[in-house]
């Protein structure tokens, strides 16, 4: 787990937190996934990184330019994200926050990562394989990588199952060079 990830955890709780209390959980999902959009944009985050700019104005910033977007909760947020210097930690805020979302409502978000693509029977398989092991619902998605050379990695949740070709030939070396 990435220092990042750790960080941002009790943001990401704080806000699914805030988001369960006030029956926002959707609106939440769709607001830091535009604040997400807007402080990774590179200019906005060479901006918002400058040392010409205090923590105050980073998130006046940012909240002016997601303001149609955002609710008040969500601009407090930003707010306390920026005193605390913390903006830099969305993208993991909402990972977390998708997260926390998916274990209320019973799902799992997984991934599929394969050397080629995958059909849509194949998904089918592994999206039920998943449902029975996990005993949850799956919300699946998948995406190509040439570099696995060949087989596929799957993630859910904690879950990593690597049955690539990349996989079986970075444990063979690694049991070699030992």
């Amino acid at each position: 787990m990435s220092d990042l990830t750790t960080a941002a955890r009790p943001y990401a709780r704080a806000a699914f937190d805030a988001a369960c209390a006030h029956q926002e959980q959707e609106s939440w999902s769709e607001m830091l996934s535009f604040m997400v959009a807007v402080a990774s944009d590179p200019t906005m985050r060479a901006v918002l990184d400058s040392p010409a700019l205090s923590r105050q104005q980073a998130a006046e910033l940012l909240i002016s330019v997601c303001e149609e977007q955002l609710n008040e909760r969500a601009r407090n947020f930003i707010r306390l994200l920026a005193e605390n210097n913390r903006i830099r930690l969305l993208p993991d805020i909402e990972i977390l926050f998708r997260r926390y979302r998916a274990e209320a409502e019973g799902t799992v978000n997984a991934e599929v990562i394969s050397a080629s693509e995958v059909d849509e029977a194949q998904l089918a398989d592994i999206t039920q394989a998943l449902r029975q092991r996990l005993g949850k619902e799956v919300q699946l998605v998948s995406r190509t990588d040439p570099a696995l050379i060949g087989g596929a990695v799957i993630r859910a949740g904690d879950l990593v199952i690597d049955g690539s070709v990349r996989g079986r030939l970075d444990k063979l070396s690694t049991a070699l060079a030992h």
